[in-house]
């Protein structure tokens, strides 16, 4: 295949700036000035995950009409669901073409191995002004900007208001004592599962987030790593508890949270924890929907968290590499109305404070989510050894609710794993 082929638009205006050239060729020119050389097009590969059915479309209009207003810029588009998403940027990887911007939730490792561009040498003073700060110290690494933020959540307890009345609760619970009679209550009049519990690849490192943090916990602290503190190991058979008593979903480790919430809006399932974009999508599938919100239950006498998870871009380094493309995509990006629709849609808290304080003006609930988010937990995606334990925590749901392996020594493992690959 051709250069022309595989980039037509590409090839079509480097013609188009070739014809001043042959003009001036072929009338003779006795003044001699010699024709400016033809503009440089530029090559951005774009992988980005797929949030939801409209990801695709809102993505694949703002790249035409960048395009449009850009002809020496293409802009390859790939739209992955985060279930193979892993998988297709590690092959672009180990075949010499990573993707020249990456949408993911993890960027320290490939820091490390020295793959990234440091976005300080890309970004438009303009735009590096209007990303949050908080998210944007949480994407750098020694003074290094290897990723900057591109949407957030904030995670709360969501409920089933006609569960609710069924079982006779008021209010949603605060405290795991509170959580577990509720979930109690629920078992007891017939009204659906009490508690939904996701420990499948996609969130087991939330739910745990949520338990260990619950406890006064934590991933890590001081730079060490803190899994199997008495606080997590606490957070940790307490869901196992839950489980044991038959108070959660029946399948913890196999539906995942999108279905969970489907259960919910189907009558099904009490309460679980979600992120703030269920507001957005799942009153759209279950319009009839009677739904309430609350804080994430916390240990009894624990003061209470928040909890946010925040997604970047990043960029690898190419034999293309166009910083200055890349600079004009990115202003584009966060700018162009169709991320303000791609935040709505999809329910996101965005990076841009701009966007943000647009929002919040015509919204409380934006507003509270979007301050609950500058003082939040999050995960510790600054340590190149994330992705990994993430990965190695991801078994260990089916071997403590079905195996017997007990919550310490589940921890003990994973804090050993992280030990030994942080030495790497």
């Amino acid at each position: 295949m051709t250069a022309a082929s595989r980039y037509p638009k590409r090839a079509a205006a480097a013609l188009l700036l070739a014809f001043p050239l042959l003009l001036s060729a072929c009338g003779g020119d006795e003044g001699g000035q010699a024709a400016p050389p033809p503009e440089k097009s530029s090559l951005i590969r774009f992988v980005a995950s797929e949030y939801s059915t409209e990801t695709k479309p809102i993505l694949e209009k703002l790249v035409k009409e960048f395009e449009l207003k850009n002809p020496l810029i293409d802009i390859e588009l790939q739209v992955a669901n985060w279930d193979i998403l892993d998988g297709i940027y590690t092959t672009m990887i180990s075949q010499n073409q990573p993707p020249d911007l990456l949408n993911t939730n993890v960027y320290a490792h490939f820091a490390k191995d020295g793959l990234l561009n440091d976005f300080n040498d890309i970004l438009s003073p303009e735009l590096r002004n209007k990303l949050y700060p908080n998210l944007m110290s949480m994407d750098q690494i020694e003074g290094h900007q290897y990723a900057i933020p591109y949407v957030a959540t904030i995670r709360s307890l969501y409920y089933n208001q006609d569960i609710f009345d069924k079982a006779g609760i008021r209010q949603p619970p605060l405290t795991w004592s509170e959580l577990k009679a509720d979930a109690s209550k629920i078992k007891q009049a017939g009204a659906g599962y009490g508690f939904g519990v996701d420990l499948t690849d996609n969130e087991t490192q939330a739910y745990l987030s949520y338990f260990f943090f619950g406890a006064g916990g934590g991933w890590i602290r001081n730079g060490r790593w803190t899994i199997n503190s008495p606080e997590n190991v606490e957070g940790l058979t307490y869901l196992k508890a839950l489980f044991d008593a038959g108070l959660t979903d029946p399948e913890p480790t196999v539906t995942t949270r999108d279905e969970k919430q489907r259960i919910l809006g189907d009558g099904k399932l009490g309460m679980m924890i979600s992120g703030n974009y269920f507001s957005s999508v799942v009153p759209k599938e279950f319009p009839n929907l009677r739904w309430g919100q609350g804080p994430i239950p916390v240990k009894d006498g624990s003061a209470p968290i928040s909890f946010g998870v925040h997604d970047v871009l990043v960029s690898f380094k190419t034999d293309h590499t166009d910083k200055e493309a890349l600079s004009k995509f990115l202003d584009f990006l966060y700018d162009d109305p169709s991320y303000l629709e791609m935040i709505r849609r999809e329910g996101f808290l965005p990076a841009n404070s701009q966007v943000g304080d647009e929002l919040a003006a015509e919204d409380d609930d934006m507003k509270a989510n979007l301050l609950a988010l500058t003082r939040a937990k999050f995960y510790p995606v600054q340590e190149p050894a994330w992705q990994a334990v993430m990965d190695y925590a991801r078994k260990l749901g089916d071997a403590v609710l079905y195996d017997g392996l007990a919550p310490k020594a589940a921890l003990d493992e994973l804090q050993h794993f992280a030990e030994t690959r942080s030495k790497r």
